[in-house]
């Protein structure tokens, strides 16, 4: 199945979306077989791209989304999510 699956999620991380989870997202994104995009607003850049990632400059209270397309996009989605909601400045998602 090469589904696309799509959901927002906050970033809670003091720092924001800064470049070592940003480098983080784009490590755990190149797991997946997916396309990944990610959207703050109308501006949708590469899941596995830390620049793109950093060009969204998403602080702490900010709305991303991410899609996912392909075999694994739901997997892909909930972890990457994860990791935007983690408090955590390493990017490392909190423990459950």
């Amino acid at each position: 199945m090469n589904g696309a699956v799509e959901q927002e999620f906050t970033v809670q991380s003091a720092l924001g979306l800064h470049a070592r989870p940003a480098g983080r997202f784009v490590s755990i994104a190149g797991r997946f077989q997916s396309e990944i995009l990610v959207a703050r607003d109308d501006e949708w850049v590469s899941g596995r791209s830390v620049l793109s990632l950093l060009s969204l400059a998403a602080a702490q209270g900010t709305r991303l989304r991410v899609r996912a397309v392909g075999a694994d996009a739901a997997a892909a989605v909930e972890t990457l999510g994860r990791l935007l909601e983690s408090t955590s400045e390493s990017g490392e998602p909190d423990a459950a």
